[in-house]
Parts: structure tokens; C-alpha cells; sequence
């Protein structure tokens, strides 16, 4: 699940609000540890982050886009 939103002063830090359909369908709790990506910029997140590694990688494409779904929306 993907949504955008703005970063808060909270205190001597900054917070982000989750939206509530995204706390519901997420089944996040008050207190519960999760994990943020943070992209802020570039467009082009994944040719940049591959790019450094052409010709390095033996796993195909697709094995790839598998793997990076399964671990960021499952």
C-alpha cells in the first residue's frame, strides 16, 4: 500500500499521520512497530537503485518485482 502525506513538528522531530483507511486496511495498531520506505525526490527510485548494480545481478527482472512486492505489501 502506497499514499503520500506531509511531515508534522512534533517536539524536536517530525511525525507523519497515517491515514485511517490506511490504519484500518492496514490492521495497524496503536504502538505497533512498522516499517516506512521513505522515498522523497527522484521518480526513477528503482532504475537508480538497479542501475548501480547491471551486469552484477544473476536473478531475473521478474524474480526481482516478485520479491520487492512480497516484501513491501504482504
Amino acid at each position: 500500500m502506497s499514499y503520500q502525506t506531509i511531515t508534522k513538528r512534533w517536539g524536536n522531530s517530525l511525525g507523519l499521520v497515517i491515514p485511517k483507511n490506511v490504519v484500518e486496511d492496514s490492521h495497524i495498531r496503536e504502538n505497533e512497530k512498522v516499517t516506512v520506505l521513505v522515498i522523497k525526490g527522484s521518480q526513477k527510485v528503482l532504475e537508480e537503485t538497479f542501475g548501480i548494480a547491471q551486469g552484477k545481478i544473476k536473478t531475473s527482472s521478474q524474480k526481482i518485482k516478485d520479491r520487492s512486492r512480497a516484501e513491501l505489501y504482504d
